[in-house]
C-alpha cells in the first residue's frame, strides 16, 4: 500500500488515480500509524513552501515524514514536496525546512524569452544513475510546473537535471528517500513509468 500525505496541498488526487492506473492501493492518510507501516509514501503539493510547512507543523507531520525517512520506507517527494525536503527556500525566508536532504531552494533567475513560473514540457538529462529512471532513456519529457528551483548540497544525490535559464536540479535520490521537481502524475507514459519504478522499489526490485 502506498500512503499519500494529506497536508492540505492540493495534487492529491491525481497522484492517486496515477498510482490507480498502475493497480497499486492508496491511501490518501495523515494518520501516523498508517504512513509508518505503508510500503512506500508520497509526499506530492503544489502551493507555497511556507504555507506547507505550516500545515504539516499544524497537523503533527513534520516529524512523522523525518521518522519514516529514517525508517527507510520508500519514500517520494513530488513538486513543492521535494523542495520541503531541503533545508530552506527563498519563497518563505526564515522558514525552516524539513532538513532531510542538504539544499536550499532557490527563484529562477529572470531571463530573455523565460516565463516564470516553469511551466510545460522539459527534457532531463541524467547526472548519476537514479532507480527511477530505470528503463528511461535520456532526454525523456517531463511536465514541470514551479516557480523555485532545488541547488542540491551534494551533487552525488542529483539523478536528474532540466535547464531552464539555470541548471534545475529534477530529481534527487538519497537513500530510500526519492524526489522529483516535476509532476510524474502529469507525465503520461514517462511518468507512469517513472512511478512504476518506484512500486518496484517498495516491492525490494530495481
Amino acid at each position: 500500500m502506498i500512503a499519500i500525505i494529506d497536508y492540505d496541498a492540493g495534487n492529491l488526487r491525481s497522484v492517486e488515480k496515477a498510482f490507480a492506473f498502475l493497480g497499486e492501493e492508496t491511501a490518501v492518510t495523515r494518520d501516523k500509524e498508517v504512513i509508518l507501516k505503508a510500503d512506500g509514501v508520497v509526499l506530492p503539493g503544489v502551493g507555497a513552501f511556507g504555507d506547507a510547512m505550516g500545515k504539516l507543523n499544524q497537523y503533527g507531520l513534520t516529524e512523522m515524514i523525518r521518522e519514516a525517512a529514517a525508517k527507510e520506507i520508500p519514500f517520494l517527494g513530488i513538486c513543492l514536496g521535494l523542495q520541503l525536503l531541503f533545508e530552506r527556500s527563498d519563497e518563505s525566508p526564515g522558514v525552516e525546512g524539513l532538513g532531510i536532504c542538504k539544499g536550499e531552494i532557490l527563484r529562477i533567475p529572470e531571463g530573455e524569452g523565460l516565463k516564470i513560473p516553469h511551466m510545460g514540457w522539459n527534457s532531463l538529462q541524467y547526472d548519476h544513475p537514479g532507480r527511477l529512471f530505470k528503463g528511461i532513456p535520456e532526454g525523456a519529457y517531463v511536465y514541470f510546473v514551479h516557480s523555485y528551483y532545488l541547488k542540491a548540497a551534494d551533487d552525488a544525490i542529483v539523478k536528474a537535471s532540466a535547464s531552464y535559464g539555470v541548471k534545475i536540479h529534477a530529481s534527487v535520490e538519497q537513500g530510500n528517500v526519492f524526489a522529483c521537481q516535476f509532476h510524474p502524475e502529469k507525465s503520461g507514459a514517462v511518468g507512469l513509468s517513472i512511478l512504476r519504478n518506484f512500486v518496484e522499489i517498495t516491492k525490494g526490485g530495481c
